[in-house]
């Protein structure tokens, strides 16, 4: 029996699609039953919401236009055939407005009739006028929101000779006159050196400073040494900025004070009210700071260096654009998933809905899961422990749909994972969202988890999400360093430690030898047990026999074992590294150099 040359090929049964003629499908949102898509031969040829009349009558004519059979259609918008027909007969008399309209056929085709019938319905007046009006007065609300900034004014005074621009003087040349418009703006619309100077006080100063490095991208406080400091203290209002170190004078007096807290949440809060920041989706991530002081404090993991250090985890919230949304800085490697549950407490009452949470496989489990779902938390992340075997058997076909992000193409499927859960000795049960992930670009294959908390969030949009943020490298992070480096601690003071001891570099220069002596005698010892004994006539051994060098060989290398791992037990373990600052190797020929010698000047 002769076989099919393209044998057909079963088509998975889909529920939320039912067809309706002429190769046209509708493909119903299992998530929002209102929601409706009409697709020809898989390609998206309208979407529309059902719940809203007017765009349902307009959608149900324009698919019998395409050639959709009017009993399939009713049937899968659960509808008479009579109502389709009715909705085509209107149009036909009365064109789109007496469809939309309602129009009476029993008033006969006078349209004008009609609209006087169906007046007290309309909106009275001009719509055009209406709607920039409603525009306007939307514009400038917005506008005020953004350029007030409703901060509590604090109460400390600020003497005259202590203040801005208290001197006058005629037109001056000063490289910096760009930061100028920075200052108009938050002097005049802002009140910014009103609410600086009722908080620091005569501290304030250290905040024009920071305009200036803003302005000037200066990433550091050391880098002022460089700037023309007559020119920098003239645009400031400061006649002339101090030396470096009466500026961190400054930044001590302000620290000191100890406001960064709650102004911090105040600047938040007044971003969200103004709209200067999205609220659609969040992503959460730790950094760390290493630190390199005396104190001791908590350990976290390095991941460039793939080690635990010391340091802090500065958990940066961001919305989609990268601005920060809230930061905190925790010590140790911080708990990123509290800090994603105690988001949506803090900002409860700025936000209309909680965000989207986006995070890396650190918030992975079920037991976090379950707490996001139970705070009606909304989520996309990695999943972890995939199984990258069973995704490469995956038939290509699964992935129906295709995009491209940063500048790489993608192919998506989605599917559904079920988590389990001991709670209070009872078994709980719920499921996930799995969106399958197929990076065309690099052949490569994931999967990411999602809970949309019932909103109509689609898969590509879910797949978007995650890779905005994870898709070519850690964005947000790498563009918030330049213009803040993180491992740049301003306030540290650079003091000669008391512990001067390090590990004695000759242990290390002696251990490299002692184990290739050990290599040499181990490949002798397996070359000695294969060789065999080699005899003179009389039975005596052969004396320059290849068993017999090789025992010598040994033998001397045993020796030469011994007498190293004797020397390293008499060298110290630590060395004070104070005593090599006026070390002067270079009067001494390397020939005559001892073993510590020359493993100090390994340092240099």
């Amino acid at each position: 029996m002769q076989k099919q040359l393209f044998p057909d090929i079963p088509k998975k049964k889909n529920d939320n699609t039912k067809m309706i003629g002429a190769n046209l499908s509708l493909v119903f949102n299992r998530r929002n039953k209102h929601m409706i898509t009409l697709k020809n031969r898989d390609i998206i040829v309208k979407k529309v919401d059902i719940s809203d009349k007017p765009a349902k009558k307009i959608f149900v004519v324009d698919a019998v236009e395409l050639g959709a059979n009017k009993s399939l259609l009713a049937g899968a918008l659960n509808i008479s055939r009579q109502t389709i027909h009715n909705y085509i007969e209107s149009k036909k008399k009365f064109g789109t407005e007496g469809l939309l309209g309602g129009y009476n056929p029993k008033m006969g085709k006078n349209l004008e009739q009609h609209r006087k019938s169906t007046q007290h319905k309309r909106i009275q007046g001009t719509k055009a006028v209406i709607l920039a009006k409603e525009r306007k007065a939307k514009r400038l609300e917005n506008q005020k929101k953004q350029q007030e900034l409703d901060f509590e004014f604090g109460e400390q005074l600020v003497s005259k000779d202590e203040q801005p621009f208290k001197s006058l003087h005629d037109w001056k040349f000063t490289r910096f006159a760009g930061i100028f418009p920075y200052l108009i703006v938050l002097i005049s619309t802002n009140q910014w050196l009103k609410l600086i100077m009722g908080y620091f006080g005569s501290a304030y100063k250290i905040f024009l400073v920071f305009l200036l490095m803003v302005a000037n991208n200066i990433k550091s406080i050391e880098q002022l040494k460089n700037i023309n400091q007559k020119e920098a203290g003239l645009i400031l209002g400061l006649n002339k900025l101090p030396p470096k170190r009466d500026v961190w004078q400054w930044f001590y007096a302000a620290c000191n004070l100890r406001f960064s807290t709650s102004l911090c949440k105040l600047f938040f809060k007044q971003q969200l009210l103004g709209g200067l920041v999205s609220t659609c989706i969040w992503f959460a991530d730790g950094h760390l700071l290493p630190y390199t002081g005396r104190r001791k404090i908590h350990l976290a993991f390095n991941t460039q260096r793939k080690m635990m250090m010391p340091g802090q985890t500065n958990i940066v919230t961001c919305d989609e654009s990268g601005r920060i949304v809230d930061f905190q800085i925790q010590e140790g490697k911080g708990d990123l998933k509290t800090h994603i549950v105690e988001l949506k407490k803090k900002w409860a009452k700025e936000l209309t809905e909680p965000p989207i949470m986006v995070f890396d496989r650190e918030g992975y489990g079920a037991p976090f899961f379950n707490s996001l779902i139970e705070d009606k938390i909304p989520f996309v992340t990695w999943e972890k422990h995939v199984d990258s075997k069973k995704l490469k058997e995956l038939d290509d076909d699964c992935f129906n749909e295709s995009f491209e992000m940063n500048n790489k193409k993608y192919r998506i499927f989605e599917g559904e994972k079920t988590f389990t859960l001991e709670e209070n000795g009872k078994t709980k049960t719920f499921e996930l969202r799995k969106i399958y992930l197929w990076n065309q670009t690099s052949n490569r294959r994931t999967c990411c988890l999602a809970w949309d908390d019932g909103r109509p969030i689609t898969t590509l949009q879910c797949a978007q999400a995650i890779l905005n943020r994870w898709g070519a490298s850690e964005n947000t992070f790498k563009h918030l360093h330049d213009r803040h480096p993180f491992h740049y601690h301003p306030g540290f003071k650079t003091l000669d430690s008391d512990k001067q001891l390090i590990a004695n570099p000759a242990i290390k220069s002696i251990e490299k030898e002692i184990k290739t002596v050990r290599k040499k005698l181990d490949k002798k010892h397996k070359k000695n047990s294969r060789t065999k004994e080699v005899l003179n006539k009389d039975g005596s051994r052969r004396e320059n026999s290849l068993k017999a060098c090789l025992e010598s060989g040994i033998s001397q290398l045993e020796a030469e074992l011994t007498k190293l791992l004797n020397e390293k037990k008499q060298l110290p373990e630590k060395v004070d590294v104070s005593t090599l600052e006026d070390y002067n190797y270079r009067a001494k020929p390397p020939a005559t150099l001892g073993r510590m010698e020359k493993a100090m000047l390994s340092i240099y």
